[in-house]
Formats: C-alpha cells, structure tokens, sequence
C-alpha cells in the first residue's frame, strides 16, 4: 500500500500552481480507487443563505469548483449500508511572505515529524485524509455497503463550496469535517459543537464646529465629537454582553471557559491617527458576537439592535442621529450530541486507533461542521491531526505531525468501515 504521506506530500508541491492543480490530483487519485468523479462549478454568491448570511464585499466573487468523488456502495442507498460524505476544503491563504519560511512552503518537507507546506493545516492534510481513508478501508478488503463521498470544496472567503453541493442536492445519512485541529490536542478532539457567530459594524455621526480655521481645537466645545457619542454605544455594549453573560448559558461551553456567550469589541475609531486637531464626521465600531445553539442570528440582532436604540433613546444627539448597525456577516450555532450515532461511530474509531479517549471541544466557532447540519439537517462532526503555525494566522513553516495524520487516516478508514457497513 502506498505511503498516505506520500499523496499529502503531492498535494502541497501541487500548490505552486494554485488550487485547480490541488484539485485535479484529487480528482486523479479518487478515480484511481474506483470513484466516479464530478466537477461542480458554481458562483459563491448565487449559492442560497441559509441559517447564515454575508455583505456581498465578503463573498469570494470569482466562479470556484468543487470536486465529488463518490464511490458506490454494494447495497446502494436503499440497502442497508449508510451514506457517509466527507469534505475539507483545498484553497489556502494568498501567497504572501514566503521569504520568511525557513522550509521550502512547496516541498512537503518532513522534520522532526512534522511536515511542512503551504496550507498543509488549512486544508490539505483533510482533503488527503479523505483520499488516504478511503484507499485504507478498500486496501483493507473493505468494501462500503453505503455510498462514501468525498468532496474537496472551497471554503475560505466565503467561497461557500459545501454549501452550494448541499443546495444542489448532495445528501448523505452522515459528513464528517476533515481539518486539522487548532487546538493543539490532535485525534483527542471532535468538533461536534460550533458556537454560531455574528459580525457587525456600527456608524455614529457628528458635527464638526461652524468654522473655517483648520484647527477645530479652540471651537470643541461648539461640536458634537462623534467619539465621545460612541463611547455611550461601546458602554450599552459591554452592559449587554455583561446580561448575556449572566443568563445564555449551554453546559459544553460553561465546562470548557465558564462562559457561554462572548461580545469583543475589535475597533473603535474617528478620523485619521495622523491628525490631531480636528474633529471627525463619524466614528465607527466593529465587533463580533459569538452565541451558542438553539440561538438563532435573528433573536442576537434582534440584542444588539435594542441594546443599541435605547442607548441612544438616552442622549439627546443619538436620538436625532441615530447610529446606523450593519451587519457584515453572519453564521449560525450547530451541535452534533455525543448521543448520536455519528459520534459514538467517530469516538470509537479513534479509541481504537489512538488508544485514548476523545472529548469534544467547543471552542471552534463558526466551524463548517455547521453547514451540512443546519442546510440539510445532516449530522456532521469534525476531526483532524495536530497542525499549527497557520499562515492564516500570520505564522510561517505551517505543519502537521505526521504520525497523528498517520492516526487520522486510519481513524477515516475505520468511520467508512463502521458506518457504512462495509464488509470484507
């Protein structure tokens, strides 16, 4: 049987050329084992919203493809095996600072058991594990009774792959996530649990003093200063975060940090860092709010923008220049319970492969696991090896530990032997 690590190795070198050379190996190596293999092209902004929505300078506006591999099951659908999908996405960050990486970021170079790669965390290593499990489980003398799916699909930017295959009729009885995880804990975690997560921005406007001197400085007090008016929507913030905090409350998250609920405020600002003596038009602050399940986006909005109004209900400038609230994007929260089938499936196949007890972790905000289970209430879980140093992060000389990608794909062979009944 060829070397998994070997195909996770092709994939990073055919990153130099960009995301359609990722994804014809994929598509190359999946018909190798028997799949019938499809090429989805589609245009992220034409893919419908569902449980989430995005401001359209979010959305990725270049037409992107996806590929589904699907190997048939012996019994079919209808038989008594079940359909399994497993996605993880191909694209990775822009290239940019490749002269600080100590390794070549297109070799696959392996040191001290990690292999390094450009996007081998963020996503490569997933789109392998799904391949390398799938060539396992066959390599095995295993054959699925239910039909096994494996789909490389954009994700980053809003590129929305998964969702547009959902919307376009793929269905399974079960998807699992393959991605690295960011945790640090490797094969010892499932992302079974993504808190939903709202992104907002809130405008305040003011009035500059009625002169024409170029310094404003002398005249302040003649002005209505907009940051001093945004200050009073930060603190009506920071109050509702602080309600939020005493009373939404979902026992994953309060086990792992105490606190189920979170508002950051990200920015706050006016006018230019370079100019000190004039008062600004308008002062702007960004933020983001992450909620639990059964939230829904509607009922957090509905928060912020009351929070908001009665603040400005307040001050007598607000009320007659009321602040404008934008909403830039939007995901809502998913669980998969440990109860489930799926889980119990996962959670096995890891102990047996790894040795060690898996637990969920909850921390994974607006993880794609949510996309299959709120789009086509398909029940979905995530996993992955160790990775860290994600250029998404800012970070160079990305990397996975090769012998916890070795675990991974014998813990996906184990998920399609299990779960879709295969027999030898």
């Amino acid at each position: 049987m060829t070397d998994p690590v070997t195909f996770l190795q092709e994939l990073v070198r055919a990153q130099r050329d960009g995301e359609a050379a990722v994804q014809r190996l994929v598509a190359e190596a999946a018909q190798a084992l028997g799949c019938s293999v499809e090429t989805v092209r589609y245009q992220p902004a034409d893919v419908p919203m569902v449980a989430e929505f995005a401001a359209a300078r979010a959305i990725d506006v270049e037409p992107r493809e996806s590929v589904v591999a699907t190997f048939r099951g012996m019994s079919g659908n209808g038989g008594g095996g079940r359909s399994l999908i497993l996605f993880a996405h191909p694209d990775g960050e822009p290239l940019a600072g490749l002269d600080r990486w100590r390794h070549d970021p297109f070799a696959g170079t392996i040191e001290d058991g990690k292999l390094h790669g450009w996007g081998v965390a963020d996503d490569l290593s997933g789109v392998a594990l799904m391949v390398e499990g799938l060539r396992a489980a066959l390599a095995a003398g295993h054959v699925p009774a239910g039909d096994v799916i494996l789909a490389s699909t954009p994700s980053k930017r809003h590129a929305r792959g998964v969702s547009a295959l959902l919307h376009g009729g793929l269905g399974a009885d079960a998807a699992v996530y393959l991605h690295p995880a960011e945790s640090g804990v490797g094969m010892r975690e499932i992302k079974a649990f993504a808190a939903g997560l709202l992104e907002f921005r809130i405008t305040v406007e003011g009035r500059p003093p009625e002169t024409n001197e170029i310094s404003h400085t002398a005249f302040a007090h003649t002005a209505v200063n907009p940051l001093d008016k945004l200050v009073i929507v930060y603190r009506a913030l920071q109050a509702l975060d602080a309600r939020r905090a005493a009373t939404v409350r979902h026992p994953l998250l309060q086990a792992a940090i105490g606190r189920s609920t979170n508002l950051l405020v990200s920015h706050l600002g006016g006018g230019s860092e370079d100019v000190h003596a004039r008062i600004a038009p308008r002062a702007v602050l960004v933020g983001s709010l992450s909620f639990p399940p059964p939230e829904t986006l509607e009922a957090v909005q509905a928060a912020i923008v009351a929070a908001v109004a009665e603040a400005a209900a307040g001050d007598a400038w607000l009320a007659a220049h009321p602040p404008r609230v934008e909403w830039v994007s939007g995901v809502s929260a998913a669980e998969t319970p440990v109860e489930a089938p799926l889980y119990g499936t996962v959670a096995g196949a890891i102990r047996r492969v790894t040795g060690q007890e898996p637990s969920v972790n909850p921390l994974h905000t607006a993880s794609d696991i949510r996309n299959p289970i709120l789009q086509a209430g398909i029940p979905t879980v995530g996993l992955g090896p160790l990775g860290g140093n994600l250029t998404q992060n800012g970070l160079t000389d990305e990397w996975v530990d090769v012998t916890d990608y070795r675990h991974a794909v014998a813990v996906v062979a184990a998920i399609i032997t299990e779960w879709t009944g295969a027999a030898k």
